[in-house]
């Protein structure tokens, strides 16, 4: 188990290729445009997307995936492995679902930190901003880290001619995905921010888990994949929309 997690953590910063992580923050930087937090009137924000970025991975490497495994040894325990996949909707629900706790849990702590040494007071503008940038933070590291899995399994521009969109999927998914992560770490941080923290965290974990159950449903055959691509694409400009129009309404904002 501690080997895995291992592996899994440092496979992040294997393979690096300009390319991969040049499109990681270009489509970190197109959906932060929306927000525009004060990246340069405030440049702590910088940090706060750093430390998101490892603070999830670490989480998702040595909290989820142990957690995601005692809960598919307890599920195991009691049903066979034909039974588990005849109901996968019912069964894949824990282990889908604890990637939102963990994974949303450990983007919001650079933001509770900001949160805690402003005395629990900051604009809530402010906070959905500082969410945004957190959840940016981690979603174009994992992008950056798909996008060089991509391209060191010898894909080039070639495979456009020969698959069409399928050979560009893994970038459409990672663009939305990045979406899904900024929205979600918006959201939080803006609950965060008028006093509904606990509320707000357990939306993004939800949506969060939401988005990661579409596996489930292309496994249990009610998917294909284009589906799959669809279904990431709706529910990340949804949830982009939600957040956008609570930095946008006309109810003041930072400065």
């Amino acid at each position: 188990m501690i080997g895995y997690t291992a592996s899994f953590f440092l496979s992040f910063f294997q393979n690096p290729s300009a390319l991969g992580i040049g499109l990681a923050v270009a489509f970190g930087a197109i959906w932060l445009a929306g927000y525009q937090p004060p990246l340069f009137k405030r440049p702590w924000l910088w940090a706060v997307l750093v430390s998101s970025a490892i603070l999830a991975l670490a989480a998702a490497s040595f909290i989820q995936i142990p957690l995601q495994v005692l809960a598919g040894a307890a599920l195991g325990h009691f049903w066979s492995q034909e039974v588990l996949e005849r109901w996968i909707l019912l069964a894949g629900i824990p282990q889908i679902f604890l990637s939102g706790l963990v994974q949303e849990g450990a983007k919001l702590v650079p933001v509770v930190v900001y949160w805690w040494r402003s005395g629990k007071n900051i604009d809530p503008k402010l906070g959905l901003a500082i969410g945004a940038v957190a959840g940016a933070g981690f979603g174009i590291f994992e992008a950056q880290w798909a996008h060089n899995l991509i391209f060191a399994s010898g894909w080039t521009w070639g495979a456009v001619q020969t698959g069409g969109f399928m050979a560009l999927a893994g970038f459409w998914e990672r663009f939305f995905t990045v979406a899904a992560h900024t929205a979600f770490s918006a959201l939080a941080g803006y609950g965060l921010a008028r006093g509904w923290g606990w509320q707000f965290y357990l939306i993004a974990a939800f949506l969060h888990g939401l988005l990661n159950y579409s596996v489930a449903l292309l496994q249990a055959g009610l998917f294909t994949a284009v589906h799959l691509e669809i279904y990431a694409a709706v529910l990340a400009v949804l949830a982009t929309a939600w957040a956008l129009w609570l930095r946008w309404r006309k109810t003041g904002g930072y400065s």
